[in-house]
């Protein structure tokens, strides 16, 4: 029961989620005016609303004007839905737990924009950085040390600058402020690790769609997602997988 409520709270924060995925890029208020249907403008009813449901049932199309909705709506909605309940069962009902389903929340947003728009808006970015400060300030009222996260900031952020300086602009700015949020609430050493998947992952991707022809050496795949992906695996198995490394 605990997993089911769990689920349904993911998917209706999933929700949320897409309207700050739809909106953001276009400067619009993610509160206002209340959710509606891009094409025929009619607001939408509570039961138009009910994560993944909704959209299977309505056949993934507006109820009123029939005009299709995109299928990454549920995507978000299930896969927000599967993560906080993957959180829960590995940290319990703990900061961390609650830390980190707030760190999912902030990049599924990020990483989604990105993906869609190869842009990384600095409100999202901001955002992180405030709440990701706020749970340093948490671990300090606890007595517990913060030094290791300012250092996973300082690192995951200055590494993914360097990069920036050094290919001239090859890699964008927005990707060191992703790095900075995760560094804060990863900590150092799984931050190191986040950064090494997430190159690995993302050379692995971009070697394949080159590959089956579906991008160039010469065009621009953004690394936000790649960056999203290997913190989601960090937070989930990466002391696992160092433990594992280690011996």
């Amino acid at each position: 029961m605990d997993y089911l409520i769990i689920f349904i709270l993911g998917t209706i924060i999933g929700s949320f989620l897409n309207v700050c995925i739809y909106r953001i890029p276009k400067s619009q208020s993610i509160v206002y005016p209340p959710s509606h249907c891009a094409n025929c403008k009619i607001n939408l009813k509570p039961y138009d609303l009910i994560p993944v449901l909704s959209y299977t049932l309505l056949k993934g199309r507006c109820r009123y004007c029939r005009e299709k909705i995109s299928v990454r709506y549920s995507i978000v909605e299930f896969l927000t839905g599967i993560l906080y309940v993957s959180i829960y069962v590995k940290y319990g009902v703990t900061l961390d737990a609650i830390k980190y389903i707030i760190m999912v929340s902030i990049l599924i947003v990020i990483g989604m924009i990105d993906l869609e728009t190869t842009n990384v808006y600095f409100k999202t970015t901001l955002t992180g950085s405030i709440l990701a400060i706020i749970f340093l300030a948490l671990h300090a009222y606890m007595g517990l040390p913060v030094i290791n996260y300012i250092y996973g900031g300082v690192i995951g952020g200055g590494t993914l600058s360097l990069i920036t300086i050094i290919t001239k602009g090859g890699m964008g700015g927005g990707d060191a402020e992703i790095c900075f949020i995760c560094g804060l609430f990863l900590g150092l050493k799984l931050t190191l690790l986040m950064l090494f998947l997430s190159f690995v992952i993302g050379s692995v991707v971009g070697v394949a769609l080159i590959a089956l022809s579906k991008k160039t050496r010469k065009d621009y795949v953004p690394f936000g997602p790649f960056i999203v992906l290997a913190s989601i695996i960090t937070i989930l198995w990466g002391q696992g997988i160092i433990t594992w490394y280690l011996l």
